[in-house]
């Protein structure tokens, strides 16, 4: 069999596997790549593969760095069935169609601006009716039964206790008399999270295709609620509004899990407003409890019988865009969570640029923030970022709460995969994260489990038999030096411009005398050291 690796291969997203046995072809996901727009542009690119060519589709989740490219796949000829959970089939009703709405806008304002400079319109990725295309393809089975993917090829899903309904996925595969079992971790979640039960144990694999979304760190160990509370109160205090962007599937739904136990408890002042504001978080979170039965015990306790959503009279759910914009300019302080969770689309870009500018509001992150986007700059301190088109200055706190992921850390990483023993994997694929955390998760592997690893590139081909392999290695450069090249001015031009004003801002402190101006110079100079330094010039 050939296994060919084509996405979240030396990057976080885009996940996407192709397999090859007894000249049938399946993907294992098939995701849209997100953050840098050097990342982006993949999705524009050919598949590597016939559409047509692909019989199935197994879904490890919904969320869109998994399923956000099956409407381009079905636009571009797949025929096949989608295989996933109940609950992801549920998730991409609403997922798929609104990633579609994003493409469909994100390519009308392209257009406008195409026109203006001469250009030929662009078509969008796909379209709301490609979506609903895709959508005729899925097909819901059950955790921990095994059913046929083909004559030779057997699956089974576990829980990953990432989202709702995400999976697991233990593949049998046999060939020439030789079963071969494959493993693919999708996106492993954390042991003990609110709401889902934790990752399925697999008892042994020849081969493990593993995330390492935080292979390189860990989770920090606290009193999370408590902490919530210190950011809610602290804002509130000063008069401003909490501005949370929430991944719209799984963490807004854990955040709203952690505000019911502190207003449930007493320790939450009745009095603020908590307004969700994300027609897609409304819906999904719907769907949560509309597959109830996926909850771990804890949670299952604060519901009824038949999954009824407890009272939390708090909360309100702002669904039209008239509400929305209201809250910008509503009186008094609100805790507001919208998505996107990377502050890269959708309606929380309103609530940052109304707020990112004021002292006495906060805009908190609780999840990770991927290379290049929005979220990213605003942690990593930047003091001027531009928002929908727009310059904003950064006075507003910026608060960072971690341990919300919903990925493993390192430890939960390295615990799950030394429990893969019967047999232990002949060979570790890395895939689904960042250069750094690819090879500490590698030199754990192979220092603590002594196991073969392997990082694979867009495009490198596993020609697996039994449990022997041999990696065919990809001529296909993952980022071209123009684009790469763009996104460095873009970032550089950012970066200047904040130095820019920091500089006028010291000149004119400064007295209008010889001394004053040697020491704007001085400032200047030390900028610019500074300035080239991060990029390695000079």
């Amino acid at each position: 069999m050939r296994l060919e690796f084509w996405g979240a291969a030396h990057t976080v997203t885009g996940s996407c596997y192709l397999l090859e046995s007894n000249d049938r072809r399946y993907l294992i996901d098939c995701g849209m790549f997100q953050g840098a727009r050097r990342v982006r542009l993949l999705n524009y690119n050919d598949f590597a593969f016939n559409p047509a060519d692909i019989d199935a589709v197994v879904l490890t989740h919904a969320h869109v760095d998994h399923s956000g490219l099956i409407p381009k796949l079905v636009r571009q000829g797949f025929k096949g069935t989608v295989y996933a959970t109940k609950a992801t089939c549920d998730l991409a009703k609403i997922m798929l169609p609104d990633s579609a709405h994003i493409q469909e806008s994100d390519s009308l304002l392209m257009n406008r601006k195409n026109a203006r400079r001469g250009l030929e319109p662009m078509e969008p990725l796909y379209t709301l009716d490609d979506a609903a295309e895709a959508l005729k393809h899925f097909s819901p089975c059950p955790y921990d039964a095994e059913w046929d993917l083909a004559d030779n090829i057997k699956v089974k899903f576990r829980d990953a206790g990432h989202i709702i309904g995400s999976a697991l996925v233990e593949m049998w595969v046999t060939e020439r008399d030789k079963t071969t079992k494959l493993v693919f971790s999708g996106d492993l979640g954390q042991n003990d999270q609110p709401i889902l039960r934790d990752p399925s144990i697999i008892d042994g694999a020849d081969f493990l295709m593993v995330e390492s979304t935080y292979g390189d760190r860990l989770h920090p160990i606290y009193d999370k609620e408590t902490r919530l509370l210190e950011i809610i109160n602290d804002t509130m205090d000063r008069g401003g509004n909490l501005i949370i962007p929430a991944f719209a599937v799984g963490r807004t739904q854990t955040l709203l899990y952690y505000l019911y136990n502190l207003w449930r408890a007493g320790r939450l002042d009745s009095d603020i407003p908590i307004v969700l504001d994300s027609p897609l978080a409304i819906n999904a979170t719907r769907i949560f409890f509309q597959n109830y039965e996926n909850f771990d015990e804890e949670s299952l306790q604060l519901i009824g019988p038949d999954g009824s959503v407890p009272e939390f009279p708090q909360l309100h759910l702002c669904v039209t865009p008239e509400e929305s914009r209201a809250l910008n300019s509503s009186e008094g302080s609100a805790i507001i969570l919208s998505a996107s969770g990377m502050a890269d689309a959708g309606r929380v870009l309103h609530h940052l640029k109304h707020n990112l500018w004021r002292p006495e509001s906060t805009v908190l992150f609780a999840g990770y923030q991927a290379e290049g986007s929005l979220g990213r700059r605003l942690v990593e301190g930047l003091k001027r970022v531009r928002v929908m088109g727009e310059e904003v200055v950064v006075r507003a706190k910026i608060e960072i709460m971690n341990g919300f992921s919903a990925h493993a850390d390192s430890n939960q990483l390295m615990n799950w995969i030394a429990a893969i023993q019967n047999p232990k994997p002949a060979k570790v694929f890395i895939v689904h994260g960042e250069a750094t955390a690819q090879e500490a998760l590698k030199t754990r592997i192979q220092k603590e489990c002594g196991e073969e690893v392997y990082i694979p590139f867009r495009g490198d081909v596993a020609k697996i038999s039994g449990r022997a392999s041999e990696i065919q290695y990809s001529n296909i450069p993952e980022v071209s030096t123009e684009m790469e090249m763009e996104e460095v001015l873009k970032t550089f031009d950012e970066d200047y411009r904040q130095m820019r004003h920091k500089v006028l801002q010291y000149v004119i402190r400064q007295p209008k005398t010889m001394d004053g101006m040697v020491k704007v110079l001085q400032k200047l100079r030390n900028y610019m050291k500074k300035l080239m330094a991060s990029y390695n010039i000079g």
